[in-house]
């Protein structure tokens, strides 16, 4: 009767070369989704505050008594803001706020809430 020799556990080279190999592609697939998915929400959350802006733009006329034409500065604003503060683009970009018939505009988004 012959003995079989016992091969040692564990990976060959080969193995872990093709599960590093998966998983780097699996990475380069992944991390393109990620930054789209990041700027989606950017974008998103920039155009509910530019809608907060508009509304706010509202009151304050409302409240100040103050015409359609009239534009409010960013520390009249900012007192509807909670902490009593303007917010900033999320994209890094910056808000122009307007008259107050006129809808308020980002600097990187470019897109006017209607």
């Amino acid at each position: 009767m012959r003995i079989k020799p016992k091969r040692a556990g564990g990976f060959t080279l080969v193995e872990i070369m093709i599960v590093v190999a998966i998983i780097g592609l699996l990475i380069a697939v992944a991390v393109p989704n990620f930054s789209k998915m990041r700027r989606d929400a950017q974008k998103t959350a920039c155009h509910a505050q530019l809608q907060s802006i508009d509304g706010f733009k509202e009151m304050w006329a409302t409240q100040e008594k103050r015409a359609d034409s009239d534009t409010p500065s960013e520390s009249q604003l900012g007192a509807f803001f909670k902490g009593e503060i303007m917010p900033s683009c999320p994209g890094g970009g910056s808000y122009t706020i307007g008259a107050v018939t006129a809808a308020a505009t980002c600097s990187v988004h470019q897109k006017a809430v209607e």
